[in-house]
């Protein structure tokens, strides 16, 4: 929104850097109190604020609150924590690199980068674990494993290089 401005944000929000939260300084509505904290969560668990009838995603907020622009990128969340707004956990990056930075989504093995390969399973192979990481929309194959944690052990080491300061293993 084009129209938004910092000093508006400021009008009717207090953002505490410590705590990541806003806090309602101003209302524009009768549905919350001065001091409340503001914003809801949405079902993808992110907080988000609604200002002048438009919503915002609260650790955008946070950021341009704090920098005084909107960010032209995406912004991670340095934890993986959605709620957590504090402008410390919070970092401008790509689609790419903020999903290098996303939980483990595996069931079977609940480590990130272990992945059981059933056909080889079934077929008795000795390492039915499987490996594999992306780097610029690439698939890079790292290997079948004898079990999940070598398995993620090769994801960790090929994460650390390829993805830097996004990359995460847990």
């Amino acid at each position: 929104m084009s129209e938004l401005d910092q000093a508006r944000v400021k009008e009717l929000l207090d953002y505490d850097e410590v705590s990541g939260l806003f806090r309602w300084r101003k209302l524009t509505s009768n549905r919350a109190k001065i001091g409340a904290v503001a914003g809801g969560i949405t079902k993808g668990g992110y907080l988000r604020i609604s200002l002048d009838n438009h919503s915002f995603a609260a650790h955008r907020l946070a950021w341009f609150y704090t920098h005084g622009v909107m960010p032209p990128a995406q912004i991670d969340h340095i934890n993986g924590v959605r709620t957590d707004n504090r402008i410390a956990n919070l970092r401008l990056a790509s689609h790419s690199e903020n999903m290098h930075n996303s939980r483990p989504r595996n069931p079977a093995s609940g480590l990130k980068g272990a992945y059981l390969y059933k056909k080889r399973l079934a077929a008795g192979h000795q390492r039915p674990w499987t490996s594999s990481i992306f780097k610029d929309r690439m698939r890079i194959h790292l290997g079948y494993f004898a079990t999940a944690e070598e398995a993620h052990a090769a994801y960790g080491k090929a994460a650390a290089e390829l993805h830097g300061q996004f990359a995460r293993t847990v």
